[in-house]
């Protein structure tokens, strides 16, 4: 699995390059104004109902000394508590909606790599944006699943709080790895065998979606370029393994 992430990660290096190659910045325009209203949507969440939350939270503290300290403090969580659900949420939504934009990006990258007589499966617009929202809304509640048992490990002091911010993080690049991957695989396979497909590939998968993460920590920037970039990489990466598949069962 390291090599694989090791190799999801090599893949972003040249995708400025392929991307400003192939004219492909100007199909992006649609997914950044999603990712952007997505990204203020959550934000403005975070600013409105932290208040509301701190103050419901504020009511559990006993003492009326101490008490404003206790409601800022509830109030932080809150906000915190609000923007982590909200980057599971905006990766799945952002990912889902803009599938009828992405898929094409990729497929235009594959027909560079392979040629214009690479055969694959056609989808229109709506079945890219089905097939998208049916991925999205599956990784999205076995994310949660995995994320609420993770949460737990919080209550060991340090060593626990450690081990939950590692899993917490490669579990939310995997699945931004799997939904950038599907963009590609949707042509070649149907659902079942794509989620085979990345399970046989999580390495892959999370190396993408590390990168995808790191970018979101970049404020503004990063909401506009994790997109272009990391779907860019993953199609890349997703036709290397593809070929390979094809490869090993002709000699099989």
């Amino acid at each position: 699995m390291i090599k694989g992430i090791l190799n999801g990660l090599q893949t972003y290096k040249s995708s400025f390059g392929l991307i400003s190659k192939l004219g492909l910045w100007k199909y992006f325009a649609i997914p950044i104004a999603i990712s952007l209203i997505t990204a203020s949507m959550i934000a403005a969440a975070a600013w409105g109902f932290s208040d509301n939350i701190g103050h419901w939270v504020e009511q559990i503290w006993p003492w009326e000394t101490g008490r404003h300290a206790f409601f800022i403090f509830a109030e932080i969580v809150s906000a915190l508590l609000i923007i982590a659900i909200g980057l599971i949420l905006y990766k799945h939504i952002i990912m889902a909606l803009s599938a009828p934009f992405m898929s094409p990006v990729s497929e235009k990258i594959e027909a560079h790599l392979k040629g214009e007589n690479h055969t694959h499966r056609d989808t229109s617009n709506t079945e890219q944006l089905i097939r998208g929202i049916r991925i999205n809304v599956r990784n999205l509640g076995l994310e949660l699943l995995i994320t609420l048992p993770i949460l737990l490990l919080n209550f060991i002091p340090i060593i626990g709080s450690i081990a939950a911010t590692i899993l917490l993080f490669l579990t939310q690049a995997y699945y931004a790895g799997f939904g950038n991957m599907d963009y590609t695989l949707e042509r070649h396979f149907k659902y079942r065998e794509s989620v085979d497909f990345v399970k046989r590939n999580k390495g892959q998968a999370i190396g993408n979606g590390i990168v995808f993460m790191l970018f979101l920590i970049i404020p503004l920037v990063g909401i506009i370029l994790v997109l272009p970039i990391s779907v860019t990489a993953a199609t890349v990466q997703t036709i290397k393994l593809l070929d390979k598949d094809h490869h090993t069962s002709l000699t099989a």
